[in-house]
């Protein structure tokens, strides 16, 4: 997850969905599945000394990160909770973001419930998600690089498609859609590739559980690392307001 954020990809769209939601001194600021905490320094600066920034994540092992990278700032809250039940009261959060979140949950819109009732009126929250139908590799054999996005969207990611999904089930929960952007993070490298995107994990997945033959996976796996190398996606980032 660092390494994602810290991708020039990573970078642009994360300081875009802090302008869009327009953070002010004094505010409570909401980052729900804050993993290690790499957002909660930016917001902190945002809110000044006045404002609290409260990270929710269930995993253990991120909010010990998220603490030990937090440890100096007096004005964040890590929280240990689930996103379908924040542990947060009604009405009290001025700006909330998630960010690649709803695509592990078991009900993306009830988390979007949970933030209509965390926040306040007038309050703005952005949402970011990929859309993983919309992955692509360059490949001589297109049918396995198209087997691999297939293998991604029907068994990786439980919610491979939400990205597209969000503005409609924002609005069906009650937040008004102000913006819609599509980002389309492209990566050249492909060992950065490889570790963000998974490439052969997933490949070795995929022929694990008999979706891609082996002989035609390893050479389609073996062939990404010769020659120049593209793989991009489409991120898509909403905001709202309630």
């Amino acid at each position: 997850m660092l390494r994602t954020a810290a991708s020039d990809a990573g970078r642009a769209y994360k300081q875009q969905l802090l302008d869009l939601l327009d953070i002010r001194a004094g505010q409570t600021a909401l980052d729900v599945g804050c993993g290690p905490g790499a957002d909660l320094p930016a917001l902190a600066e945002r809110v000044g000394d006045g404002g609290v920034v409260i990270g929710v994540d269930r995993d253990p092992a991120m909010l010990t990160r998220a603490r030990e990278r937090t440890g100096g700032l007096h004005r964040v809250e890590i929280r240990e909770g689930d996103a379908h039940a924040l542990p947060v009261e009604p009405g009290t959060v001025d700006r909330a973001k998630a960010d690649r979140v709803l695509m592990h949950v078991a009900e993306p819109a009830d988390v979007l419930v949970q933030l209509h009732r965390a926040t306040r009126p007038g309050a703005r929250i952005g949402l970011v998600e990929p859309d993983w139908d919309t992955l692509i590799v360059d490949a001589e054999d297109l049918g396995t690089s198209r087997a691999f996005t297939r293998f991604i969207t029907a068994e990786v990611v439980r919610n491979a498609t939400i990205g597209r999904s969000l503005a409609r089930l924002a609005e069906q929960v009650g937040f008004r859609v102000e913006t819609v952007l599509g980002t389309t993070p492209v990566f050249q490298d492909f060992p950065e590739a490889d570790h963000i995107l998974g490439l052969g994990r997933n490949m070795q997945n995929a022929i694990n559980d008999g979706h891609i033959d082996r002989d035609r996976g390893r050479r389609w796996f073996d062939g990404l690392s010769r020659g120049p190398f593209y793989a991009s996606f489409t991120l898509v980032s909403v905001l709202c307001t309630r």
